[in-house]
């Protein structure tokens, strides 16, 4: 079985470089195109589900792809984006200039803080990690699953078995599709690519 990981598409706060978080934020036109890119690109890629955060920016690309290939796309918790408080709405920079302390353990180790307010790693990955057993367990076939940077990214580690501590942390681009193979007989699963934008122009 297939498991498509995609990352909603761009916002407003993406392109200012603001950390969205909680926030429900919808995509900007630039978003929506990405959307019906991304849309197509899965026509390659058949689902017969469609699991998607409740965040207006996850919906909206999730309703691409479903609209696409007559699939529905089921809303389910726990694939929201990381929380944090404080720090959301704030770009990196202000971040650094408003909590040097904090900013600077994030930056050499984050599993070592929590933003103010905020998850902490250990909340996400089990969060995360619990709808991924949810979604293997209720998956018919292939699916895809719609989420956010911070949060697939730590499904990602919590599917591979990584260190909440790697300094190896990955990045999941907007629009991009990382494809899983998961073992029903063994639970495993597999990486088969990460970080997939080939549908998108250019």
């Amino acid at each position: 079985m297939k498991i498509y990981l995609i990352r909603h598409g761009q916002t407003d706060w993406n392109l200012a470089g603001r950390i969205q978080g909680s926030h429900d934020i919808s995509l900007n036109e630039t978003g929506r195109r990405q959307a019906e890119y991304l849309a197509r690109g899965m026509k390659k890629r058949p689902v017969v589900q469609i699991f998607s955060s409740k965040k207006k920016r996850a919906m909206e690309t999730a309703n691409a792809i479903g609209a696409s290939q007559g699939v529905k796309v089921i809303p389910l918790d726990g694939l929201e984006e990381v929380e944090f408080g404080l720090w959301e709405g704030m770009t990196w920079k202000e971040i650094q200039e408003k909590y040097p302390e904090e900013y600077k353990i994030w930056q050499k180790e984050p599993a070592e803080i929590t933003p103010p307010g905020g998850e902490s790693r250990q909340q996400v990955y089990e969060r995360v990690g619990k709808a991924a057993d949810k979604i293997v367990k209720r998956a018919e076939g292939d699916v895809a699953v719609v989420s956010h940077g911070a949060a697939l990214a730590y499904m990602l580690s919590y599917m591979m078995r990584k260190s909440l501590g790697s300094h190896e942390e990955i990045i999941v681009e907007n629009v991009s599709i990382s494809t899983v193979e998961y073992d029903k007989d063994t639970g495993m699963y597999t990486l088969i690519e990460l970080n997939d934008t080939s549908h998108l122009p250019g």
